[in-house]
């Protein structure tokens, strides 16, 4: 499995790419290439002219949930008439609209219009993507630390609601040594993640994470989720996106992390 950051808050010095406050990463495993996320304006597109990736080479799109700065870039690629005959993976409430503070932070595109356009795949459930690559569907909640936290109002028959973000899923890659956790915000909480991965893949052994970690703070809840990748023993730690400067160090001085930025490419070799 390889994978390349196209978008990211983050761009490494002397590597002239373009960064936003997003997230898209290309994904290549045994011929398979997908995306999880697509940004949230069209960058990713320009970012991977640059790195020689080839985004006809997609066959599906996973989205981690539904804000805009994981899906934006959907409308670039059906503005380009690039998502026909690709299948695109989310939680069946991934396009919702969603209002924060009166602005819509949801899809650009609905339900509706991708499945004219796209092999839409609805699933709470786990999806295999690739032949090592998983779409976990709905995250449960494993740990009394990681609470959800709403983030604006959605609409619904019955009236409006707080949007707790159910639709909040991830990616597991099965090395054969070990499951990398491939994330966009981690909204249903990391540590839920990686357990729910662990129950869908049937494999305790955890090498490691990129991507949000939704962690801002230096408080009781970081430590707790330092303590359980200690306890797990995860060795590479890419956080990226939605992550502070201070929930970093502070991770960084128990498990050395590495950093993320647009053009960084990782492989793992399945055992």
């Amino acid at each position: 499995m390889k994978l390349t950051v196209l978008v990211d808050n983050n761009t490494f010095i002397d590597r002239y790419y373009y960064g936003e406050p997003a997230l898209c990463f290309f994904i290549e495993d045994n011929g398979t290439s997908l995306l999880l996320d697509t940004g949230y304006s069209g960058l990713f597109i320009k970012n991977a002219r640059d790195l020689n990736v080839d985004l006809d080479s997609v066959t599906a799109i996973a989205i981690s949930h539904s804000h805009n700065d994981h899906t934006g870039g959907l409308a670039y690629l059906a503005a380009q008439n690039s998502l026909g005959g690709k299948k695109v993976i989310a939680h069946p409430d991934a396009f919702k609209s969603t209002l924060y503070d009166g602005e819509e932070i949801g899809s650009p595109l609905t339900a509706e219009q991708l499945q004219d356009i796209c092999n839409l795949i609805l699933s709470k459930e786990s999806v295999k993507i690739s032949d090592n690559i998983t779409f976990l569907g709905e995250i449960p909640s494993y740990n009394d630390f990681e609470t959800r936290e709403a983030i604006g109002t959605y609409a619904a028959p019955d009236g409006t609601h707080p949007d707790f973000v159910i639709d909040d899923t991830a990616l597991a890659y099965n090395s054969g040594k070990g499951l990398f956790i491939i994330t966009g915000c981690s909204h249903s909480g990391i540590c839920n993640i990686i357990e729910h991965a662990k129950k869908v893949c049937n494999e305790d052994r955890v090498i490691g994470v990129i991507g949000g970690f939704h962690l801002f703070d230096v408080s009781l809840r970081l430590k707790k989720t330092i303590d359980y990748f200690i306890e797990n023993r995860l060795t590479e730690l890419y956080p990226c996106h939605c992550v502070s400067f201070a929930a970093k160090a502070e991770i960084h001085k128990h498990i050395p992390i590495f950093e993320v930025g647009v053009g960084l490419s990782i492989t793992f070799t399945p055992n």
